[in-house]
């Protein structure tokens, strides 16, 4: 057992913010209205939404036991709790995920870095597609631009993390996502009184079943599991430091409810501003924020303003998930090789930094880190940790653990009957999807 103090939550707001903080990050603001108006608008909403409730609350629930039980990171953790076993292997893939994911999630983020910089200074002059295109692929076509700016990501990180779970962790998300929240809610306000703002609303909210198909289901069921951060030990790091007589189940309702409705209002910010400027609706990924968007910006009233608001709910965004990637491999040095708190921030940082720089240098490398990480390694630990809570971990544990110190047990069942059977077999097919089996 390390000799280093780990630290804890101050109460449940402070778990709730920190992993709704985790769960809620780049892919909400552009992946899912993306997605969503790919996929039949509102059917995709109805299918997520259920998904969520189905597949992604289970094994989130299920993170944040392992955790709270053993009170260890994601490898101690299987090893306390499934000793002589394989396990702590699937505790290792997180880490190893946490690792890689934040190598190029820091230079993605540093696109953000640099746009708001760009927006607060009058810089996002480019009133046209092509000429919003230009700018980011002069940006992109930087690696010495793309490792200023992931560097300056990557120490603003370490810094929070650094200085613990209460002080860092706790107090950054506390401040942050509720600016998270007030600069969306800006930002609504402003998209819902655009000229168009209504056919924005019904390409994005109006079901067409029609248009959503097999491939839709499978979207929704992929975008319901990487949006909520699992698979990569971040819930169960997070949970490791929640005192038992908070409520598991209550907690991931909040968090998931946090997730899902920062999802939704990012679509119901983007899609009006989209139709009133008259822009492409198909646009994906970065194409959609760091283009199609400045654009509209450039032609709104107050665009400055505007801009400076989105581009800092973006940077906010992932910062509060880069904190917790980064959480998880420090929890690890701090547990198993007894590093100090500050060591293994800063030695972790660095060492991630420079595994991102490849990701800087080369677009097509950075793809084939996010594949690797998002459609291998998350799907294979999610898999993992519902099939070890539902079927390896005692039902003793596993039922003293949901109920905490309240003693409650209202839905106890649905959940065990979701992360026994309905969970593990949607993110088989998720996997089995992602490798191109189907």
């Amino acid at each position: 057992m390390s000799g280093v103090s780990r630290g804890s939550w101050s109460g449940q707001v402070g778990f709730v913010l920190a992993a709704a903080g985790s769960a809620i990050g780049l892919g909400n603001i552009w992946r899912f209205p993306f997605a969503t108006s790919q996929n039949g608008g509102g059917a995709f909403v109805l299918v997520y939404i259920a998904a969520v409730v189905l597949v992604g609350m289970p094994i989130l629930i299920s993170e944040v036991l392992i955790g709270r039980s053993a009170q260890r990171n994601p490898v101690g953790a299987f090893r306390a709790l499934a000793p002589a076993s394989a396990w702590p292997l699937v505790g290792m893939l997180g880490v190893s995920a946490g690792f890689v994911i934040l190598s190029y999630y820091a230079v993605v983020a540093g696109w953000a870095f640099n746009y708001l910089v760009a927006a607060a200074g009058g810089r996002l002059t480019a009133p046209t597609t092509a000429g919003a295109q230009r700018v980011f692929d002069s940006l992109t076509g930087s690696a010495g631009r793309q490792i200023f700016w992931e560097a300056v990501f990557m120490v603003t990180t370490i810094v929070v993390v650094a200085r613990g779970v209460e002080a860092g962790i706790e107090r950054a998300s506390k401040i942050l996502m509720p600016l998270l929240f007030a600069f969306l809610l800006v930002l609504l306000g402003y998209a819902l009184t655009s000229p168009r703002a209504g056919e924005g609303l019904e390409f994005f909210l109006r079901p067409r079943f029609s248009e959503l198909g097999w491939g839709g289901v499978l979207s929704a069921l992929g975008q319901a599991f990487f949006s909520l951060s699992l698979g990569m030990g971040a819930m169960i790091t997070y949970g490791s430091y929640l005192e038992q007589e908070h409520s598991v189940v209550k907690a991931a309702g909040l968090i998931v409810t946090m997730d899902t409705a920062i999802a939704i209002l990012a679509g119901l910010v983007i899609f009006p501003l989209v139709f009133t400027y008259g822009l492409d609706p198909s646009a994906a990924g970065p194409g959609l924020v760091f283009v199609i968007l400045p654009e509209a910006f450039v032609r709104m009233p107050a665009s400055g303003f505007l801009a400076t608001l989105f581009f800092a709910l973006l940077l906010f965004a992932a910062l509060t998930s880069a904190i917790s990637l980064l959480e998880v491999v420090v929890a690890y040095l701090i547990d198993e090789l007894d590093w100090s708190r500050a060591t293994s921030s800063w030695g972790a940082g660095l060492v991630i930094f420079a595994l991102g720089i490849p990701s800087a240098l080369s677009g097509s490398f950075l793809g084939w880190a996010d594949w690797i990480a998002s459609e291998l390694m998350l799907p294979i630990g999610g898999l993992f940790i519902a099939v070890f809570v539902a079927w390896i971990l005692p039902a003793t544990t596993v039922r003293s653990e949901y109920e905490g110190a309240s003693g409650a047990i209202r839905g106890f069942r649905a959940w065990r009957f979701c992360v026994r059977f309905v969970a593990p077999v949607a993110v088989a097919v998720i996997l089995l999807q992602k490798i191109g089996m189907f």
